[in-house]
C-alpha cells in the first residue's frame, strides 16, 4: 500500500510517499542521515521518536521538498512524514500522540510573512523622523 501526503510551512512544500519497506527515509532522493544542518535533520525525524523507532523499520518514506529555507523545509517535511505515517497505519492512537506532542505535526502552519510596504524598512515599521 502506498500513501501520499503533503506538508507546508511558509513557502516550503513537502510531498511524502509512504510505502511498506525496510526503513529507508529519503529527502529529495538523498538519505535523511546526510541532511544538514543537524537541527533540521532532528526535526525531520521527530515523528519517529514519538511513534517509536521500531516503526521506522516497517516503512519506506520518499519526500520531495521545495521552496523556502532549510528550517521551513524541515518543518514541512516533518508534517508530511507524520501525516503519512498516521494515514498509512490508520492508527488513531498515533494521531492522538502527535496531537498531544505538537499540533503542527499534523496541521499545516498557514502563517506567511507580511509583505513590505512603502514608507518604512519593513512591513509595519516606519522610518524615524526628526525635526531639529
Amino acid at each position: 500500500m502506498v500513501t501520499n501526503t503533503s506538508g507546508k510551512k511558509k513557502t516550503a512544500i513537502a510531498r511524502a510517499t509512504v510505502s511498506d519497506g525496510e526503513g529507508r527515509v529519503r529527502i529529495n532522493s538523498r538519505p535523511v542521515e546526510l541532511s544538514e544542518p543537524e537541527m533540521a535533520r532532528l526535526k525531520m525525524l521527530e515523528p519517529f521518536r514519538i511513534a517509536g523507532e521500531e516503526l521506522r523499520s516497517q516503512v519506506d518514506i520518499d519526500v520531495t521538498v521545495s521552496g523556502g529555507g532549510f528550517a521551513g523545509q524541515a518543518d514541512a517535511t516533518r508534517t508530511a512524514i507524520a501525516r503519512g505515517l498516521v494515514q498509512h497505519l490508520n492508527d488513531a492512537e498515533l494521531r492522538d500522540a502527535y496531537m498531544d506532542f505538537d499540533r503542527s505535526l499534523l496541521v499545516n502552519d498557514v502563517r506567511q510573512s507580511e509583505s513590505k510596504k512603502w514608507g518604512g524598512p519593513g512591513a509595519r515599521a516606519r522610518y524615524q523622523k526628526s525635526y531639529r
